[in-house]
C-alpha cells in the first residue's frame, strides 16, 4: 500500500480527508468529530527507521494496542513510532513491505481506540445530559 492507496482507503471508509497542518506535506487523519488523530501519513528519512541508504521513505502512524505493537515491530516494515508515544504508537513503512490488508486493520484499530475516550465520556455522562 503507497500513501495514494492508503488515502483513497481512510476517504472511503471514514470519509477522511487528508489534514496538512505543516508546509512540508505530512498529512494528519482525524475523526471528523473529535479532530484526534488516529493517523499521520509522513515522509521519513530512512535513517531514522534504521534502514540502509540515503533518501526517504512513506511511512504511516497508528496508535495500536501495546502488547501488539510490540510483537509487530519484529516484523519487515514496522518500527518504533516515530516522533510518537513508542508504547502506544507504531509506524508502519509503506513501501510495500507491511502487507495492504494489515495496514488496514491496524488504521482500523487505531480509529477505534482514538475514539475509546468519546464514549467514556458518554457513558458516564447522566442520562439525557447532552453537551
Amino acid at each position: 500500500m503507497d500513501r495514494r492507496q492508503l488515502l483513497e482507503y481512510v476517504k472511503t471508509k471514514y470519509g477522511t480527508a487528508p489534514d496538512y497542518p505543516w508546509s512540508d506535506g505530512n498529512a494528519v487523519l482525524r475523526h471528523a468529530d473529535s479532530r484526534k488523530w488516529y493517523g499521520l501519513v509522513m515522509e521519513v528519512g530512512r535513517d531514522k527507521l534504521g534502514l540502509q541508504g540515503a533518501g526517504t521513505v512513506d511511512a504511516l502512524n497508528v496508535k495500536c494496542d501495546p502488547t501488539l505493537a510490540g510483537a509487530l515491530r519484529q516484523q519487515e516494515g514496522f518500527h518504533p513510532a516515530y516522533h510518537m508515544n513508542k508504547e502506544k504508537w507504531i509506524t508502519i513503512r509503506l513501501d510495500g513491505s507491511a502487507p495492504d490488508d494489515q495496514i488496514k486493520s491496524l488504521l482500523d484499530l487505531s480509529y477505534a481506540l482514538t475514539e475509546a475516550g468519546k464514549r467514556r465520556r458518554e457513558k458516564q455522562r447522566p442520562e439525557g445530559h447532552r453537551l
